[in-house]
């Protein structure tokens, strides 16, 4: 039982590939979709703090608005079933001393006080001194971009083990598109900024041979 899904879930990561545009006549179901929001919700961050937003870009005039300003997705965005904006958290709203991480670990995490105090401690070290996160806005926001990764693989990965194609996309000019964002209300500049984008849908063409650096080339064992 165990080997067929291991097998399982080794097909499905040869399955998916960088979709470069996608089958029109064919969508994905409500329930499916949901699944796959599902996967990147329940994705775990860094001290669970979840520094991320999903706008999923359904509307035919806001992905025309925004399609100049994407210049890796021109094929996705007019095709693509599914598509999804993920947005970072910026210092504001990310800073160990911010009204967000707190209203997180109270009424998201509903921690007692005195673990808040007891995280909050840990979280200021880690930012101040571990990682120097606190040195400038910009290392903060790269710093929450990173864990959106992890919501966006596991996105693409679940949608790959029910047969959905996706793409990954961060091909787009973040200044001037914020700015489009946030003139069509979709995003507040001072909060969030955006980190990536994937494309999910059917494919219309089967891809090339799968290829990577062999086993021994990329793993290397310690004992």
């Amino acid at each position: 039982m165990k080997a067929a899904l291991r097998q399982q879930i080794l097909n499905a990561f040869n399955f998916r590939h960088a979709c470069k545009s996608f089958n029109l006549e064919k969508k994905i179901s409500d329930e499916e979709f949901s699944f796959i929001m599902e996967a990147a919700r329940l994705s775990p961050s860094s001290f669970g703090f979840e520094p991320w937003k999903f706008l999923v870009i359904q509307n035919s005039e806001t992905r025309e608005e925004l399609h100049p300003l994407c210049w890796g997705a021109q094929g996705q965005l007019p095709t693509a079933s599914h598509f999804v904006v993920i947005l970072a958290r910026r210092e504001s709203s990310m800073h160990h001393a911010s009204d967000y991480i707190l209203d997180h670990m109270k009424n998201i995490s509903q921690l007692p006080n005195e673990v808040i105090e007891m995280k909050s401690g840990f979280y200021k070290q880690f930012q101040e001194e571990h990682f120097s996160l606190t040195e400038s806005p910009r290392a903060m926001f790269d710093w929450s971009c990173k864990q959106t990764y992890i919501a966006l693989g596991n996105m693409m990965s679940v949608a790959a083990q029910i047969g959905i194609d996706s793409c990954p996309i961060e091909g787009f000019d973040r200044e001037p598109l914020e700015e489009k964002m946030t003139e069509l209300n979709l995003l507040k500049r001072g909060e969030f900024g955006v980190s990536c984008m994937v494309a999910f849908g059917y494919r219309e063409n089967e891809p090339f041979p799968k290829t990577r650096h062999q086993e021994t080339d990329v793993i290397e064992w310690i004992e």
